[in-house]
């Protein structure tokens, strides 16, 4: 793609950036087909095609974001499926997180939009404040529709539509500190928990620790550690989300000094993908671009980070405990297939406990999740929802099993099959409790006598 960026324009590392990723768009056209808004919508412009145009245009003229560069970006869920898709590799993710934050600094969104984005934003991170607001949540609940109903308060509506049940179960690890295995420890990891996930379902956290204390793997969770920042940038905010990555660094740094770490686990796709990713946060950010030492940090610790499922295929756990006949549909969240190319891990660590397993049809579209796009987007992501739980449907498997908690919660609200993730599954085959949502199927499983 032809770029006609002056000199000066050119002496910007975010400008100079944008202009290598324009110039590696062929124009081909291949991105279209993959495209989960563009499937739903079919407008030029909601593809990644048209939003690099747009975006392009807006860098060359030096002007504001117009009204429409918004809309559509707004409705780009990033899914990064036409990243996998690109023969020429374009870097479409660090072009929408720019667009993004210019679209966030020209404050022209409508005030009761930027009060919604802030209130998720000061929100949805932190899970004692998440914790309040999902208990008021569940009271407006029958109000939901209502909301949907008045235009810029539809996101308040989809919000509590998602909103999922009381969970039976209390967290079995609360706050920081050391899983230990009770024999020889193989391998010392730190075991990021998240924000959200913390809150809504607890379990997911639960059963990683678990299993792997169970193998030998001790398990640090530090209370230090949060928001990996992955709600923040996607909305633009790019110091808030800079603020919750250097936390972390921090935090991880210091456990590092404590003792080698064999690994840094995410049990969320979402989060893994923000995380692998700090060093570019660091580089492009004006305050922290030239703090070599804080990069050299980042570095460091973003190798050593992996999705749970990256760990533990090559880890050997033995015979599972549990005989099953239940057959487990896959669904692989974007950000782990098209964010971390993970594919085919979780097949295989399912398959190794016991289980049948089945892939999902399109598993290149997005269910609609996309961290709080089903909130900002309820329209586009409900059609999404709706077209992975036809597929769900028509694979006729008994659960499926995911690797991020925004999938889940979408899939399990919009699917009759009950959706948990993969973690659960093998925590229980190895001697875990059943999975919540999974009572049902107790009698279709046994416990097996290993020597």
């Amino acid at each position: 793609m032809k770029t006609e960026f002056s000199k000066r324009q050119l002496r910007d590392q975010n400008v100079q950036m944008a202009n290598d990723i324009f110039r590696r768009c062929v124009h081909c056209g291949l991105c279209t087909a993959t495209c989960s808004s563009y499937v739903i919508l079919g407008d030029e412009r909601d593809s990644p095609r048209g939003r690099i145009y747009m975006v392009k245009d807006m860098l060359e003229s030096g002007k504001p974001p117009s009204p429409q560069l918004t809309l559509h970006m707004d409705r780009c869920l990033t899914c990064l499926s036409c990243m996998t898709t690109c023969p020429s590799g374009v870097d479409y993710m660090h072009l929408a997180d720019l667009a993004r934050v210019e679209i966030e600094k020209s404050g022209k969104r409508p005030l009761i939009d930027r009060t919604i984005r802030a209130l998720l934003s000061s929100v949805l991170p932190y899970p004692g404040r998440f914790a309040v607001a999902m208990r008021m949540g569940r009271l407006l609940r029958p109000f939901a529709s209502l909301f949907k109903r008045m235009g810029p308060l539809a996101p308040l509506g989809a919000m509590l539509e998602l909103l999922p049940p009381a969970r039976k179960r209390q967290a079995e690890f609360k706050g920081g500190g050391v899983a230990s295995p009770k024999g020889h420890h193989y391998k010392r990891v730190v075991l990021m928990t998240g924000c959200a996930q913390k809150v809504i379902r607890p379990s997911i956290n639960d059963a990683s620790i678990r299993f792997m204390a169970r193998q030998g793997i001790e398990v640090i969770v530090s209370a230090d550690t949060g928001c990996c920042g992955a709600l923040d940038l996607h909305m633009g905010h790019n110091d808030k989300a800079t603020a919750h990555a250097l936390k972390n660094i921090h935090a991880l740094k210091k456990l590092e000094e404590d003792g080698p770490l064999d690994g840094i686990l995410i049990n969320a796709s979402g989060c893994g993908t923000t995380v692998k990713d700090y060093p570019h946060l660091i580089a492009t950010h004006k305050k922290y671009a030239g703090k070599t030492t804080l990069l050299d940090d980042a570095k460091q610790l973003a190798d050593k980070v992996f999705d749970i499922s990256e760990f533990l295929v090559d880890y050997n756990f033995g015979t599972a405990q549990l005989w099953s006949d239940l057959k487990v549909g896959v669904h692989l969240p974007c950000s782990m297939k098209h964010g971390q190319k993970i594919n085919e891990q979780p097949f295989e660590l399912l398959q190794r406990a016991g289980f049948t397993v089945f892939p999902l049809e399109e598993d290149h579209i997005c269910c609609g999740s996309a961290g709080v796009y089903n909130v900002l987007q309820g329209d586009i992501a409900a059609s999404l929802g709706a077209r992975k739980a036809a597929h769900i449907q028509n694979a006729k498997v008994d659960v499926v099993a995911t690797g991020n908690l925004g999938c889940l919660t979408q899939l399990n609200h919009h699917s009759q099959t009950p959706v948990v993730h993969f973690i659960e599954l093998l925590d229980w085959a190895y001697g875990g409790p059943c999975p919540e949502g999974l009572e049902g199927f107790e009698n279709r499983a046994e416990r097996l006598q290993n020597d």
